[in-house]
């Protein structure tokens, strides 16, 4: 897929001028940008979902591995 984006003549000479190749570091940042935003999301879930379920007491994790062992 394309996605075309308008940048100023001055701005698109000068990054050719240093080399940059600005279609990379564009992927590169909105990979980036994705990823972030998957993050957040995901954060914003875990939160809600410790809300709703509230905190958990004591060490679970070893209450479990007992019982497990039990």
């Amino acid at each position: 897929m394309v996605i075309g984006v308008r940048v100023p003549r001055r701005l698109k000479r000068e990054l050719e001028e240093l080399g940059i190749n600005y279609s990379e570091e564009v992927r590169k940042f909105l990979e980036n940008l994705v990823r972030k935003k998957k993050a957040d999301r995901i954060m914003r879930e875990l939160e809600d979902l410790e809300r709703s379920i509230g905190r958990i007491r004591g060490n679970l994790s070893a209450e479990l591995i007992r019982e497990d062992r039990g």
